[in-house]
């Protein structure tokens, strides 16, 4: 990778790593808090909902920010600040609260990363620079999901080692008991981390026109930034695809929890063995399409979002975790295959109409607005007694034929799966 990819990259990569396996690790831990206060269900989902506030109303104003400060010194800033609302539940702040500001922070961590890589990479190798920024935010998700489970197991919270750090620890500081108050501590941990990993980040040196700081003239330079890239033939579809595919990733990610502890029987802390099951896939389709699809053909993988439509309804009907594993890998192999080309197109077509921060921070409020919809709709769904089960499969139905009316809309131009076939069989050249 080091004599492909820009100087810092892995620097870059290992700081987003650790801060984003923080930020998941943090909601198994916060989802078992809540449990630990007799919360109802639909409580969970809302933690996903706080967190996501900040990149919708924070958009018009973080893509300016981004393009101003240096990308290294922001990223430190809001980790920082990501670390501040992980200690604010430890001293006993709500948990949304505690999300809240958690998500602050790493609204305005993405343009800042994102923007860092599309001014280093050249468009020939941001195919391969996303494969690699994808691995490492969905094994974020993989191994900050198992390290949550860790650190709510019976096993990990009866331990000696934990029992003697809880009595250091008086439970008056928080809500919630002594054994997860040491597990916040593990997670305030990783954001130290992350920010000493964020010194080795080399800045790209890209400078761009200071625009005004008025409110008024941000938010009018973020709609046009917008509306721009919504009526780009190529930049409009994959932004369409981005938006869909995270609004549903986030629905899947607490359905997946709930469905495998009502179904499956599995506890809180195998569930989320489960949501890393998906995760694992994610990386595998990431890392293979990577290195077998150049940009140009990014739009021949379209198809492949039916099929993940028709597996997750397949999935829906599986008796035990034995069987839901293979399913869950294929159903995350698939997303990785069809997200993977999508960034790179969005973020190259961004690039070239917009700047680089006003590229990304409209990725992002029209993908985290579309999590908050799903997130408030899956709540209330929930809270209505509505089965987990019904969920998902609506979700299979509406995946696939969103990605089937896109294809009928381009049939003319399109051209399927045949450049992703010609480039397996050339080794990606």
């Amino acid at each position: 990778m080091q004599d492909r990819l820009p100087r810092g990259f892995s620097w870059l990569i290992s700081a987003q790593f650790i801060s984003a396996l923080a930020d998941h690790a943090l909601l198994i831990v916060a989802i078992a808090h809540l449990q630990f206060l007799n919360a109802p269900e639909w409580w969970a989902p809302l933690l996903k909902f706080a967190f996501t506030l900040a990149y919708v109303f924070l958009a018009p104003f973080i893509g300016n920010l981004a393009d101003r400060v240096c990308k290294r010194r922001l990223m430190a800033w809001m980790n920082a600040l990501k670390w501040v609302g992980a200690a604010a539940m430890l001293w006993g702040a709500p948990p949304m609260l505690a999300f809240a500001l958690v998500g602050m922070g790493a609204s305005a961590y993405a343009p800042a990363k994102y923007g860092l890589i599309t001014e280093s990479v050249p468009p020939s190798r941001l195919v391969s620079a996303n494969g690699w920024i994808e691995c490492a935010v969905v094994m974020s998700v993989l191994l900050g999901t198992g390290l949550g489970g860790a650190l709510v197991s019976s096993i990990w919270l009866q331990s000696e080692l934990v029992s003697f750090a809880a009595t250091l620890w008086p439970l008056t500081l928080g809500a919630s008991s002594a054994s997860l108050n040491v597990s916040l501590v593990v997670i305030l941990m990783h954001y130290v981390v992350a920010g000493f990993l964020n010194l080795g980040i080399v800045p790209s040196g890209a400078v761009y026109p200071r625009r005004p700081l008025s409110v008024w003239h941000m938010s009018s330079d973020f709609w046009k930034a917008n509306r721009t890239l919504w009526r780009d033939r190529s930049g409009g579809l994959s932004l369409l695809l981005t938006t869909v595919f995270w609004g549903v990733g986030a629905l899947l990610q607490f359905a997946v929890l709930h469905w495998s502890v009502q179904f499956l029987g599995l506890t809180l802390d195998k569930a989320a063995y489960m949501q890393g099951i998906v995760a694992l896939g994610v990386v595998v389709g990431a890392v293979w399409v990577a290195t077998r699809l150049r940009l140009k053909h990014a739009t021949s993988v379209l198809p492949v979002g039916i099929l993940m439509g028709i597996v997750l309804l397949m999935s829906l009907w599986i008796p035990t975790w034995q069987l839901a594993v293979p399913s869950l890998l294929i159903l995350g192999a698939l997303g990785g295959i069809l997200v993977v080309p999508m960034n790179a197109l969005l973020q190259h077509r961004g690039h070239r109409l917009l700047t680089a921060g006003q590229s990304i921070a409209v990725q992002g409020f029209n993908e985290n607005l579309s999590v908050l919809i799903t997130m408030g709709v899956y709540s209330a769904l929930i809270a209505a007694d509505t089965p987990v089960r019904a969920v998902m499969a609506f979700v299979g139905l509406a995946l696939a034929g969103t990605i089937t009316y896109i294809l009928m809309r381009r049939m003319p131009q399109r051209q399927g799966f045949k450049p992703l076939m010609r480039h397996i069989r050339h080794g990606g050249g």
